[in-house]
């Protein structure tokens, strides 16, 4: 039925056993992964009385990200080849999370989202709010939920 996952990971705890669990699925269903990480934008910097400064370039930041996500992206994909499940790995810089994720899945042609979830509810889940219920609410591909 589904032929190209797409497994968005933060390196998180709850994404760890997420990856883990898609790989088994992808294995199970006879489909492809690509695990995608969302960079941050260099934040902006606030001036006035108390600002904080922070001595990081935009250069030196972007490079920390992009360090960080191969990082991550590389032990999603080891775990994906020891288990013998052809995967990808992609990553863009976004400030939106759930945007790059629909753009990712759009982009490589992928027939189904694999996320993890936090379980938060009521009034946690409305504060936060939680890139899987955006990515849920605004995306054309089937989302599959992770808890």
């Amino acid at each position: 039925m589904f032929k190209h996952i797409l497994v968005p990971t933060d390196g998180s705890t709850l994404s760890e056993g997420t990856v883990s669990r898609a790989v088994v699925f992808a294995r199970e269903a006879g489909a492809r992964i690509t695990f995608f990480y969302a960079q941050p934008d260099f934040p902006m910097p606030i001036y006035g009385e108390g600002a904080l400064i922070d001595p990081t370039t935009p250069e030196q930041f972007a490079k920390s990200a992009a360090t960080e996500a191969q990082s991550i992206l590389d032990k999603a994909k080891a775990i994906a080849d020891s288990e013998g499940v052809a995967a990808a790995t992609d990553t863009v810089v976004n400030e939106v999370p759930y945007e790059a994720i629909i753009d990712a899945a759009d982009r490589h042609g992928c027939d189904l989202i694999f996320m993890a979830s936090h379980g938060r509810r009521g009034i946690a889940g409305l504060l936060l709010g939680s890139e899987t219920q955006k990515v849920l609410t605004h995306s054309k591909t089937p989302v599959l939920v992770y808890r």
